[in-house]
């Protein structure tokens, strides 16, 4: 290991707690979008004052971009002396709402026993934060390093990254020969690498019917009545068979090693948006239903389709005056980047060095923005490192252990050194 890079981190440590609580303090929620702008102008001005050229991207016509909540996201790029590969690390800075059960301000950036507190401390602030500190490190320790080092804080994770990194990966700033090498630091674990994730398909599905007095229900056709004919099929048929199938991928936890279907939402009937409302005396003529199938690398999207469909169409053939529309919602490949691309052995260099251990190799059971990095980019040397411990994410009181933090920097320095300087020490 390399002393001098390590302590320069070490002497760091409040100045990462400082910055960590400084980015919480920007109640950056999506839904809506709000202080995107304020956050990434923090981050790029304390980048400028390490040396880095800064650029400010607003995803204009993206979903949710408006005047009131621009979609703005923040690059910042560092050259080296001489020519070489560039690494990236690449944060969201949106969090979600912070809902109720909180004992503590969520964006008040509390520091408490060895953890700093608040909404999108876990996910993925804390990660964000000891990305800039490892780098800064490292820059003060090998001035004369080759090749490039970006960092970025973008938009939008949380809602599908699509005001974010689709947007910057559209736009080039995710392919070669800009960027050769991707770290996210999402909050996966101190001691473990994030290869990729399983695969999502969003759907909603709509079965129609035919409007009519509630006290003569016989002269319509009840829509509702049709989608409990379709859950019903879905309990019998669908998820015993979705759990007879198991992946290869290393997936956390245990039970995401299966194929899994989740019912998001049921609409239907005249009064679904009034509330508290008063009942409607009519048979609904429609009823919507948003499926969330997340699938294995085992599979493809064309069978995980077909196993729904195959069953709305044997309802048609079978139910009497049946009928129904899908609608794609989104579609994501499932991926999983080799354990001996030069990006995971970098970092597994890192973890071993100040674990003295090999990592654990996961799969998140949930996406996040290295789909637009491998498809849109076609950069698949990516992973997410970050500190943080998963489970924490979106909870009341969430919170980021300062310890986990430094760590994980040293992580992020070592495997940037492997990168750009092709040692682990000197």
């Amino acid at each position: 290991m390399n002393g001098r890079l390590l302590k320069a981190i070490d002497i760091r440590r409040d100045e990462l707690v400082a910055l960590t609580a400084d980015l919480i303090r920007f109640p950056t929620i999506n839904p809506p979008g709000e202080a995107y702008g304020p956050c990434a102008n923090y981050i790029g001005a304390r980048l400028r004052k390490s040396g880095f050229e800064t650029e400010f991207i607003r995803a204009d016509g993206t979903p949710g971009d408006t005047d009131r909540y621009p979609r703005i996201n923040v690059v910042a790029r560092f050259d080296g002396r001489s020519p070489g590969a560039c690494v990236h690390f690449n944060s969201h800075i949106d969090v979600v709402e912070a809902g109720d059960g909180w004992t503590v301000d969520p964006f008040a950036g509390i520091v408490r026993d060895g953890k700093v507190y608040g909404r999108g401390a876990c996910d993925m602030k804390g990660g964000l934060a000891a990305s800039i500190i490892a780098v800064e490190a490292f820059l003060e320790v090998f001035p004369d390093f080759p090749g490039a080092i970006e960092i970025s804080g973008t938009v939008d994770e949380e809602s599908g990254g699509f005001g974010g990194v689709a947007h910057l990966a559209g736009l080039g700033y995710f392919s070669k020969p800009r960027v050769d090498h991707v770290i996210i630091p999402e909050p996966l674990n101190k001691d473990r690498i994030c290869l990729g994730h399983r695969g999502v398909w969003w759907a909603e599905i709509e079965t129609k019917g035919e409007i009519a007095h509630g006290s003569m229900p016989f002269l319509g056709d009840n829509a509702v009545r049709h989608m409990g004919a379709v859950l019903q099929a879905f309990e019998n048929e669908l998820f015993p068979a979705l759990d007879r199938k198991i992946t290869r991928m290393p997936v956390v936890p245990e039970g995401a090693r299966r194929s899994t279907m989740n019912i998001n939402s049921v609409h239907g009937g005249q009064t679904e948006d009034f509330r508290p409302g008063l009942p409607s005396p009519n048979v609904p003529d429609s009823c919507r239903l948003t499926i969330d199938r997340r699938f294995l690398l085992e599979e493809d999207l064309a069978t995980v389709k077909a196993e729904v469909t195959g069953i709305l169409d044997r309802l048609k053939r079978e139910r009497k005056k049946f009928d129904y529309e899908i609608r794609d919602l989104m579609e994501v490949l499932p991926l999983m980047t080799e354990r001996d691309a030069p990006v995971v052995k970098a970092v597994a260099q890192g973890i071993h060095a100040i674990f003295d251990r090999e990592p654990d190799y996961v799969i998140s059971p949930g996406t996040y923005d290295q789909k637009h990095i491998a498809r849109i980019g076609h950069i698949h040397d990516c992973i997410a490192y970050g500190p943080g411990i998963l489970d924490l994410a979106h909870r009341p009181d969430e919170w980021v252990g300062i310890s986990d933090m430094v760590e994980s920097a040293k992580v992020m320095a070592i495997g940037l050194n492997v990168l750009l300087r092709g040692t682990a020490t000197g």
